[in-house]
Parts: structure tokens; sequence; C-alpha cells
């Protein structure tokens, strides 16, 4: 079966949300049913942010039109830093397979293109990301590395 690779459009936001679920299933998430409120969000987000210029994802899709990987990115605008004068940088994030065609190299496949585009298109300096323990290899075989200082964060909105 030849899957191939391209970058998402507008109408793939249904398919993107989904994927998205199978992510944080992965991660050991809650996502509840999916008429949940949270993924009728998602879809929107994707609609809304694919037709932007600061925003891509890649997905890889099947014969029949079946999206089940991809990979999303976004340029983020900072206070400029020693390292990074221009404050332009990019995350990368949403990077996921159905488990059914995993360890065929297609999230592999979309962060490479993703890469190309945030080097080709962009004006990101760096790209940053929050890495779960079974996607580490993957990214460090790119080129990433850890960074001195942790993530951390407060939520502000608790109830």
């Amino acid at each position: 079966m030849e899957i191939s690779i391209r970058r998402a459009v507008t109408s793939d936001a249904a398919a993107l949300a989904r994927l998205r679920s199978v992510m944080f299933e992965a991660m050991g998430v809650e996502v509840g049913d999916r008429d949940s409120v949270w993924l009728a969000v998602t879809r929107e987000w994707f609609t809304t942010h694919l037709a932007t210029s600061d925003v891509a994802a890649f997905v890889a899709q099947t014969p029949d039109g079946e999206l089940v990987a991809g990979a999303l990115g976004q340029v983020t605008r900072h206070a400029p830093t020693p390292a990074n004068p221009s404050g332009v940088s990019g995350q990368l994030s949403n990077v996921v397979t159905d488990p059914a065609y995993r360890r065929l190299g297609l999230s592999r496949a979309c962060v490479e293109q993703l890469l190309t585009w945030f080097r080709d298109v962009t004006d990101a300096n760096d790209v940053g990301l929050f890495a779960t323990d079974c996607g580490a290899s993957l990214y460090e075989s790119l080129g990433f590395a850890g960074r001195s200082n942790p993530a951390m964060s407060l939520n502000i909105r608790q109830d």
C-alpha cells in the first residue's frame, strides 16, 4: 500500500481532530466520546488556523483517502533573545500515527516535511517540542536536543 505525505488543508480538520484524540489516548489522557465539546472546538481550530500562514500540518494519506498520521507546526512570536534576535520560533506538536500504521516511518515523514516548511517558508529561527518517552528517539534522530531549562506551567483557570 502506497501512503502519500501531503500538506493538510482546512477540509482535513475533522480527521486532524480525530488524530489528536488518538495522540491523547496513547498518552493515557481520557478524551471522552467522539461528540466531546473539545473535539468540536478542535475541528473549528484546525479549520481556522490551517488557513493562516503561521500554521501547517502534514499528513499521511492512504490510497482510499484516510489520514493515518500527522504532525502540526506553528510559528510563535516572542520578544527577542540573544539566541533568537527575531523572536520567531516554531513549535512542533500533534505528532501521531494510528496504531495500525505505526513503525512505517509515517510520523517521521510528516515531521521531516514540517521541518522543511519551517526552513523554507517561515522565518522561524528554531523549532521546539515537548516529547513523550516513546517519541524522544525520533526527535533526537532528527537533531533535536534537550534544553537546560525545563518547561513548567500553571493552570490559571482551575475550578
